[in-house]
């Protein structure tokens, strides 16, 4: 089977790499020439393990192909995904699908033959049934199509294990031959027993920002028992794990921090409640997540100032800027919101991260950045874990005594054992223990 994926961002990149893997003939196509030049060398543009090495082996074998001619992948494909992103609207909260709507008039144009679109980009609730309208005044003849929905549940840092061993396989169509194709599509899935959802475009696309909201919520619930721990004196970590063995319940984002960030949950909360209040709708409970989400970060600035006995004129060090670990991406970070609070306060900061300082300071242009994680920490009144990479859960603490200025340590990921640290003579502060 030959498909297209119209958009090289994280979904369509990671999506055209792993079904290639499949077998499957890719055609990857981006408006950006620059980025097509790059992926056809084999510089990939996102940071996500064992992705480069996945598009270099598919490329080589002839299975992905990176290309700017819309016309010729549509032409030659018989599944077009659509992949491009959905920001925020800076005026609504819901999600911005004008790129979208333009790559179904590309699509419509460039059409001879039966086509099945698709949607894997996020978007709301009535999209795909925009999607058959915009084609269907496009086409300049009648030509059969389908419209269908089959939304993405990649995890950054680990999103093609997520893509070649999912939870679920959700498929929405509006007719069997759709959903049978797509099924095929995806037949490699079908060895590891995947459960397929098969169901309406309208459910399908909602299923997508009701599993973000949902694992929101969550963050956030366990972010406000984490204040109410620090209240009576209980461990925010034993109540995650007495909730967590729970089956009703789990224990996966049961983990306290300075909130959740990054390119998803921020937009698809604000989005699934805009769709709500267009339907006259209020998702309070949603809601409540956004609140406490929004505030989580100033409670982490509080916590700083605490430790280091006010924020002025002190120097500080903040160990992480993606906004998850395994990732480069700083969108909604909570890292850049605490830093950009803290130098507003009076305080000097000095960063260090694995993979996502270029992107910092794309966003803080004059963010002062260290070599690695001591040299971010010389002469500091306070070091702040922010991102829990790997390379931070085993600093050598006694090293950093010598080279920090005041030995104070703020913990924002509870990634350390408050006793351990303590006694080996450090102020430290964690989050709802």
């Amino acid at each position: 089977m030959n498909i297209s994926i119209i958009g090289t961002g994280y979904v369509g990149l990671v999506s055209g790499a792993c079904f290639a893997e499949f077998g499957v003939r890719v055609h990857c196509v981006d408006s950006d020439a620059a980025k097509i030049d790059a992926l056809r060398t084999g510089k990939v543009p996102i940071y996500e393990p064992g992705l480069e090495s996945l598009v270099e082996r598919n490329v080589r074998s002839g299975r992905l192909t990176f290309s700017c001619d819309i016309h010729r992948a549509v032409d030659e494909s018989l599944v077009v995904f659509i992949a491009v992103g959905t920001p925020q609207d800076p005026h609504h909260g819901r999600a911005d699908i004008s790129a979208v709507m333009q790559v179904a008039e590309s699509v419509a144009e460039a059409m001879t033959s039966y086509k099945v679109i698709v949607t894997k980009s996020t978007v709301p609730v009535g999209t795909g049934a925009k999607i058959r309208q915009a084609v269907a005044r496009r086409l300049r003849e009648d030509i059969p199509f389908s419209v269908a929905s089959n939304p993405e549940f990649l995890r950054e840092g680990s999103a093609i294990e997520d893509f070649m061993r999912p939870n679920r396989i959700v498929i929405g169509a509006e007719d069997e031959q759709s959903a049978a194709i797509l099924k095929d599509l995806y037949r490699p899935l079908y060895l590891i027993e995947t459960p397929f959802i098969v169901t309406d475009l309208a459910s399908a696309e909602l299923i997508k920002y009701a599993s973000n909201a949902f694992l929101a919520v969550k963050v956030s619930y366990i972010n406000e028992l984490a204040r109410l721990c620090e209240k009576v004196g209980a461990d925010v970590h034993a109540i995650a794990r007495g909730m967590g063995l729970d089956k009703r319940i789990g224990g996966k984002f049961l983990h306290p921090g300075p909130g959740f960030g990054g390119s998803c949950f921020p937009k698809d909360t604000r989005a699934i409640v805009e769709t709500a209040h267009e339907n006259a709708l209020d998702l309070r409970i949603v809601g409540a997540a956004i609140e406490v989400n929004e505030s989580q970060c100033d409670l982490m600035v509080e916590k700083i100032s605490g430790a280091c006995e006010g924020l002025e004129g002190k120097r500080l060090s903040v160990l992480g800027l993606s906004f998850k670990p395994e990732t480069d991406d700083v969108r909604e970070s909570a890292s850049l919101k605490i830093i950009r609070a803290v130098v507003a306060r009076g305080a000097s900061v000095r960063a260090y991260d694995p993979v996502a300082m270029p992107g910092a300071q794309q966003v803080i242009p004059d963010l002062d950045c260290g070599k690695d994680e001591y040299d971010a920490a010389n002469g500091a009144d306070c070091l702040v874990l922010a991102t829990e990479w790997n390379q931070f859960r085993n600093l050598d603490l006694r090293r950093l005594k010598t080279v920090m200025r005041q030995p104070v340590l703020v913990d924002l990921r509870n990634v350390y054992d408050p006793q351990e640290i303590r006694r080996l003579g450090f102020r430290y502060v964690c989050v709802g223990r």
